[in-house]
């Protein structure tokens, strides 16, 4: 699962009022609901993107901090996909983009570089 944080100054429910329905419109209808570090996050178990397998999204609300948009997109493997399906590939990675840009407010690259910058901020990990 990962986590991402909006840009300073930008609150996740200022950005999408209502993550069930954008959810939906985004990637399908909602089939459950999944417990992750103590919130709800939405299940679609039928995505209606066919390269989708499975996609897990929502708030993840701290306390006294800002919420996190947790994203888990489960995709089927590439060799099983028949012709039309391949052509939706495309059309499931401007949908994962246009998902997270909306969300977060911050582009693949800027992503992209926030991650990287947890990580090497994270005292776990030895680069030695």
């Amino acid at each position: 699962m990962k986590e991402y944080k909006m840009r300073r100054g930008e609150y996740l429910e200022e950005r999408i009022p209502d993550m069930e329905s954008t959810v939906v419109d985004y990637f399908g209808p909602i089939s459950e609901t999944q417990e992750y570090k103590g919130s709800d996050l939405f299940v679609i178990g039928e995505p209606d993107n066919p390269v989708f397998e499975k996609v897990v999204v929502g708030t993840v609300e701290y306390s006294g901090k800002k919420d996190k948009l947790a994203v888990e997109f489960y995709e089927r493997d590439p060799t099983e996909l028949g012709p039309d399906e391949l052509e939706a590939a495309g059309e499931a990675v401007d949908a994962k983009n246009d998902f997270l840009l909306e969300a977060t407010g911050r582009d693949a690259k800027s992503r992209r570089d926030s991650m990287k910058r947890t990580v090497e901020d994270d005292p776990d990990h030895d680069f030695d």
